[in-house]
Formats: C-alpha cells, sequence, structure tokens
C-alpha cells in the first residue's frame, strides 16, 4: 500500500510540473505576444544573446541551439526561418562544415531581445517564485 501511495504521489508530482510549464508557457506567450514573439522565439533570441558557442564564435550552430530550447530540428528550422524573415536573426554557412548553419543574432534581434527581457524575466518570476 505504502508503495501505491508513493508512485502515485510521484504521479501527482509529475503532472503538477506538466501544468506549471504549461500555465508559465501560456503567460510567456500572452506576455511577448504584444512583440511579435511567442515563448519559443524568445528562447531562441535568447540563447543567441547569452554569450559565444562552445567554439568562442557569437553565432550557434542550429543543433547547439536545439538541445538548449527543446525543439525538434525541424520545428527549430521553421523558427529560425520566421526569426530571420522578421530580421531578428541570419543564417550562414558554417565555415568548418559547408552542410552547417550557423544563426546569430541581428542588431534588431539583439534591441528586441533587450527591449523583452525584463518582461520576459518577470513572469519567470511571478510564474514560478515560491
Amino acid at each position: 500500500m505504502a508503495a501505491k501511495k508513493a508512485e502515485q504521489a510521484l504521479v501527482e508530482q509529475w503532472r503538477d510540473i506538466l501544468a506549471l510549464h504549461a500555465r508559465t508557457q501560456c503567460e510567456l506567450d500572452r506576455a511577448l505576444h504584444q512583440h511579435g514573439l511567442c515563448a519559443s522565439d524568445f528562447e531562441v533570441l535568447d540563447v543567441l544573446a547569452q554569450g559565444r558557442a562552445a567554439d568562442g564564435t557569437c553565432s550557434y550552430r542550429v543543433q547547439e541551439i536545439s538541445d538548449r530550447v527543446h525543439l525538434s530540428q525541424s520545428a527549430l528550422s521553421r523558427l529560425v526561418a520566421r526569426l530571420e524573415k522578421d530580421g531578428l536573426v541570419e543564417r550562414r554557412l558554417c565555415p568548418e562544415d559547408r552542410r552547417g548553419v550557423r544563426v546569430a543574432l541581428t542588431e534588431k534581434g539583439r534591441g528586441l531581445h533587450g527591449e523583452v527581457l525584463p518582461l520576459q524575466r518577470a513572469v519567470l518570476t511571478r510564474m514560478l517564485a515560491g
């Protein structure tokens, strides 16, 4: 009986995590919508703005971004294409691997990221703190 209660508590904890994620994602989407972004868009901009990739450059391979934003490679490719169309990122061929693509923020993307960063962090604080 104790094992069954422990299992049920684990399942409830998992469902609570999923519910918190869903509520937070919705709040982020709602807050960022006025800036033409969704939560996933912002995550990509945030990764690109955070500094340097593993090789020391200011651009990231699509796979490096995919590993950090938890999107499939195809979903991320579509998202990056949309961000590029909006002038927020630029794609370039990797000099070290002609099949690869590197993604970097444009000045417009860096500016928008800086503008919405406090908004995104405020939502995270409200939803996740305490």
